[in-house]
């Protein structure tokens, strides 16, 4: 999601959204920092300005150009952990992970086949 060209957040509301993705506070304390009141009208303005589409947007795309920071890390993490984990279990377990998120997935449905023929016999008398 892109912000709308039409309505871009002010300074204001681009330190709100920062402050929230990058740490994870709550809404209350990321208002004060971004300079909105304090107390329960901080949490207030916070909230309607979330609410805004084009903060949404810009909240969206801080998000995702996080998530895409952090996934390097994480998959270092993983490949590692495949490599040299004390734990042939974890090693398994990061390795299959690993495998799956290359496309080399298992199957996940099975086949059953049933040959033979199926007679009854009812004998009324």
């Amino acid at each position: 999601m892109t912000v709308p060209a039409s309505r871009k957040p002010t300074a204001k509301q681009r330190t709100l959204v920062d402050t929230l993705v990058t740490e994870g506070c709550s809404v209350q304390k990321a208002a004060e920092a971004a300079g909105y009141s304090t107390g329960e009208s901080a949490r207030t303005s916070g909230h309607r300005a979330l609410a805004l589409p084009h903060v949404q947007a810009y909240m969206q795309s801080k998000m995702l150009e996080t998530f895409g920071l952090s996934a390097t890390g994480a998959l270092a993490t993983v490949a590692r952990l495949s490599r040299g984990a004390k734990s042939e279990y974890v090693q398994l377990e990061a390795s299959k992970d690993l495998l799956d998120r290359a496309g080399y997935k298992p199957i996940d449905r099975s086949q059953v086949q049933v040959a033979g023929d199926i007679k009854v016999s009812i004998d009324l008398g």
